[in-house]
């Protein structure tokens, strides 16, 4: 009955742990990299309305922002590489 129980174990933990690695590949690889409406000259960021079709600026893909100000990543959505298990990108920031 103790080896039953046991091997029942072991399977449930294999089962639960692949499961893990499979929902890491899909979402690592599959989201969107972040954006944010920017300045191109000033990299100041702006609202969102900003990069309607009318506005003045332009959608910023990865990075961070500090003190109003993007850094890190592009203007170009194709340059920006998410990272992550089971990636394969050329992208750079």
């Amino acid at each position: 009955m103790a080896a039953t129980r046991q091997r029942r174990l072991r399977s449930s933990t294999v089962v639960l742990g692949g499961m893990g690695i499979l929902a890491l590949t899909i979402t690592s690889c599959g989201s969107e990299p972040d954006r944010r409406c920017a300045d191109r000259n000033t990299y100041e960021e702006l609202s969102n309305s900003e990069c309607d079709s009318n506005g003045t600026g332009a959608y910023y893909y990865g990075g961070k922002s500090t003190k109003g100000r993007v850094h890190d990543g592009s203007f170009d959505k194709s340059a920006v590489d998410r990272g992550g298990f089971g990636c394969s990108g050329t992208g750079g920031g």
